[in-house]
This record gives structure tokens, sequence and C-alpha cells, in this order.
């Protein structure tokens, strides 16, 4: 009897780990957002007013590139060791319209941001991803040193 309650409490504890887990992955995803949003209305010296016009693009922009690039990924995967020619060929077809409809989004994300910012911060913004990803990296480097 011993035995199963002991088991029985190690289970309860994996749970509430995974779930304690979970929560600060929420957490940490929700505070890693908030850090980039202030990253970037800071580096394009954004006014409120233009942050209020600028972000709501960029979100719709962003959630459609990202859902594009992972279709793209999923496409580059292969379970099977092989795939029939046909199969290869209408997936390589999926991708270049994948491509060719992200260049068209790419172009109206421009459009739209070009009247809420200049096009010198457009340019910048496009850096501003990756030049986030470095920072965040080299905190989260610092942090493992202290």
């Amino acid at each position: 009897m011993k035995k199963y309650t002991l088991i029985a409490l190690l289970f309860f504890v994996a749970i509430g780990t995974t779930v304690a887990q979970r929560t600060e992955e929420r957490y940490d995803r929700e505070k890693l957002e908030a850090a980039r949003v202030a990253f970037i209305t800071t580096r394009l010296d954004l006014k409120p007013e233009q942050a209020q016009k600028f972000w709501p693009i960029f979100n719709v922009y962003n959630d459609a590139r990202e859902k594009n690039l992972k279709e793209m990924s999923m496409l580059g995967r292969v379970k099977d060791a092989q795939l029939s020619e046909e199969e290869a060929k209408s997936r390589i077809t999926r991708k270049f319209e994948i491509e060719r409809k992200m260049i068209i989004d790419e172009e109206m994300f421009v459009k739209d941001l070009s009247n809420v910012i200049s096009y010198n911060q457009i340019i910048q913004l496009n850096g501003l991803s990756r030049e986030f990803a470095r920072h965040i990296y080299q905190r989260r480097r610092d942090d493992d040193k202290k």
C-alpha cells in the first residue's frame, strides 16, 4: 500500500512540476514579447501615436510571415526515406507559391507602414529582429555566467 501511495505522490509532484514549468514558459514568452516591443519601439524611436498604428500592422504581417515560414519548413521535412517525384514536385511548387505570397505580403506591409513611419525606419526594422535575438542571447549568456 505504501508503494502505491509513494508512486501516486511522485506522479502528482511530476504533474505539478510540469504545470509550473508551462506557466513559467508562458510568463517568459509574455515577458519576451514585451521586451521585443520595447526594443523595437526604442530603436525605431517611435512616437506614441506612431507606435499605436505601427504595432497592429507589424503584428498582422509578422503572424502571417511566421505561418508561411512554418508551412515552408513543413514542406521541407521528409518522413519517409523518399518522396514520389510527383509529391516532391508538388512540395517545391507550393514552396515557390508561398515565397511569391511572402514577397507580395512584404510589399503591402512596407506600403502600409510607409503611412506610419519613414522609409529609413522601415529599413532599420529589417535588422532589428536579428539584433533583438542577439541581444537576448547575449543577456542569457551573461546571466548564465553569473
